[in-house]
Order: structure tokens, then C-alpha cells, then sequence
């Protein structure tokens, strides 16, 4: 069998590093695994593959529980996955690492990766950090009053917890809204409030539906996030109760049935 390779650096740099830049530039907080999944590991992977005469492509995604990938996956297209092979799919990882073992091959002792692979032991927020400097801002409550000032509206995630700077009160802190062009944050104690506590609706956009969007759903928007009961009316999910936390603009929301993936798009504002 001939071993082959294939340089997708450009498409890397294009799908992941150049979209998670832009998309915190413009207030959103991005997935960047789902499109390297969609762009690169299997995008990238699968046109290689075919032009080499290839009957479909294989990867080494493994069932688990507890690191459900499937959240990461909804974006790659049905066309792609009807032809892709999943050889430990019905293997959880420490029976792959045994099997890697047993072989003598050299990944059984590989740490998993961690965080977005291109940055290695460099946090997000250190990356942001040096590509739009300095941006502190002031940080309010949900009365108006300004508690403490944050690093930075454009490194805050709706729902995260925030360290604020200066503080007139014990944290923590949880951002509830943000003003990009203020650069300012709107926080509270926790991760829910009266911003947020009746809102019922997702609305999302460039959705990829691998089953059918029709009928009872079940929704998860934030990775390890519960899945909320309710259904898809055209480009909003509607869910039957009031959402357990806030949104956030730029991440994934996906869509399940019986414990399937069947489909995702990214959340709008």
C-alpha cells in the first residue's frame, strides 16, 4: 500500500486560524474545530482521496460518552460521511490504546490534544491577546453600574466566566452581554438572568442537515452542554422551555434524534 501526503496547510490557515481571527474580531466565538473537521480532515482528506482513485476515506474517531465528538462533526457534509469509514467507531479509546499497545505502534502512549492544536501550549485568549492588543473596558451590571473592567470585549464568550480587574464586588463573574464597539460587558453572578431567562428561541444560520430537520428535536448548543427538547422552525430553534443558559454567537448548535446526530448550523445574534 502506498503511503501518500498531502500538505493542507493553506486550507488550515484559511478554515481555522484566519475564521477564529475573524470571528472574535467580530464579536462572535467560533467553533474552529468544526470547520477543520469540515475543511481539512475531511474535506481536504476526502478530495486527495478521490482524485486518487480512492473508494472512500477512513478515520480514527472512536466512541466515547464522556468526548463526544459528534458535536464537532456536524458540519461535514452527508455526501462525505456516506463515504467515509469509521474502523474503531464501536471502540471506546482505552480498547484503542490496548489494541495500539498489542501492535507496538507508536501513538498507544500519545497524549490526547488539547485545546485548538495550533496555538500548543498557548491559551486562546494569550493568542487573541497578541493579534488585537490591550482592549480594556469597562464591565457593568445588569443595572448600568460599573463593577470592574475586563481585558477585553472581544475575548469574552456569553455565559463564560470573566475575572475582572478593580472589582466592587466578590466574584464570580459570568458575561451576560457585550458591546463590541463600546467594548464593553454586561455581567452577573450567574450564567443566566433576567436578559435571558424567558427567551425560548436559537436563531442559527449555515446550517448542514444529515437527517431530517422535521418534527421533535433535541438541541445542544455548547460543547458537553445538555440537549434541549423542542424543534426547527426554518432557521430558529425553538426549545419547549426556557433555555438553561445564554446562546453564544459563533458556536455550534446541533441537532439530535434518538441520540443521532442529524444535523447543525452556527448560532446567529
Amino acid at each position: 500500500i502506498p503511503f501518500l501526503t498531502l500538505d493542507a496547510s493553506a486550507e488550515y490557515k484559511k478554515s481555522v486560524i484566519d475564521y477564529l481571527i475573524a470571528e472574535y474580531r467580530a464579536g462572535r466565538t467560533p467553533n474552529p474545530d468544526v470547520m477543520c473537521n469540515r475543511d481539512v480532515k475531511f474535506g481536504a482528506f476526502y478530495r486527495y482521496a478521490k482524485a486518487q482513485g480512492a473508494d472512500a476515506i477512513a478515520t480514527g474517531h472512536y466512541r466515547s460518552g464522556e468526548k463526544d465528538q459528534s458535536y464537532f462533526l456536524w458540519a461535514v457534509p452527508k455526501e462525505i460521511l456516506n463515504e467515509t469509514i469509521f474502523p474503531v467507531g464501536n471502540l471506546e479509546k482505552d480498547e484503542v490504546r490496548a489494541l495500539a499497545k498489542k501492535f507496538d505502534l507508536p501513538v498507544a502512549l500519545k497524549k490526547d490534544s488539547q485545546g485548538v492544536c495550533f496555538l500548543g501550549s498557548i491559551s486562546v485568549e494569550e493568542f487573541l491577546k497578541s493579534e488585537f492588543g490591550a482592549l480594556p473596558g469597562n464591565a457593568c451590571d445588569e443595572q448600568g453600574r460599573i463593577v470592574g473592567e475586563h481585558e477585553g470585549a472581544v475575548l469574552s464568550t456569553l455565559g463564560q466566566r470573566v475575572a475582572l480587574r478593580n472589582a466592587s464586588g466578590a466574584g464570580p463573574w459570568f458575561v451576560l452581554a457585550k458591546d463590541i464597539e463600546k467594548n464593553e460587558l454586561v455581567v452577573g453572578k450567574s450564567r443566566n438572568s433576567s436578559l435571558n431567562n424567558s427567551s425560548r428561541t436559537i436563531p442559527f444560520g449555515n446550517a448542514n442537515w444529515i437527517g431530517e430537520s422535521s418534527g421533535t428535536i433535541e438541541a445542544q448548543y455548547r460543547y458537553r452542554g445538555p440537549r434541549v427538547p423542542g424543534r426547527v422552525e426554518g432557521e430558529v430553534f425553538v426549545s419547549d422551555a426556557p433555555l438553561p443558559e445564554i446562546p453564544s454567537p459563533g458556536q455550534s448548535i446541533v441537532f439530535y434524534r434518538g441520540g443521532s446526530l442529524v444535523g447543525g448550523g452556527i448560532i446567529g445574534l
